[in-house]
């Protein structure tokens, strides 16, 4: 068996997008959210919610009968984690090949592009 991957799922993802925005969120209120996507049911939600926890993405605290969970980490964090893990896993650790892939497929706007020239030109 392999061992248990830190990065978040698409559907930790998902789950992760209702939190952040909303600070503090039960299962009942990530499962409307989910639910008004797609179906999915209660239980699963609940179930990977429990995963993203024991990843140490949330933090939960019980409020009467049900559990209350925040985000254990900010997003720009979370993200930046992931990215620098697909550059690592895909790229082998240089975003060059990434930016020449999503400049080729134009997936950047042009005024993206120029923004980016602009970061780029600053941090010379």
């Amino acid at each position: 068996m392999r061992p248990k991957s830190p990065t978040l799922t698409p559907q930790e993802l998902e789950i992760m997008k209702v939190v952040w925005p909303l600070g503090r969120a039960t299962v009942r209120d990530v499962y409307e959210a989910v639910r008004a996507r797609r179906p999915i049911a209660y239980t699963t939600v609940m179930t990977m919610m429990k995963i993203v926890e024991r990843k140490g993405y949330l933090r939960k605290r019980r409020q009467g009968r049900a559990y209350v969970y925040r985000a254990a980490q900010p997003k720009n964090r979370v993200i930046r984690g992931m990215i620098r893990e697909f550059i690592d896993r895909v790229f082998n650790g240089s975003a060059e090949p990434l930016l020449v892939q999503l400049v080729g497929t134009r997936r950047i706007r042009e005024k993206d592009l120029e923004r980016i020239a602009e970061m780029i030109r600053q941090s010379k």
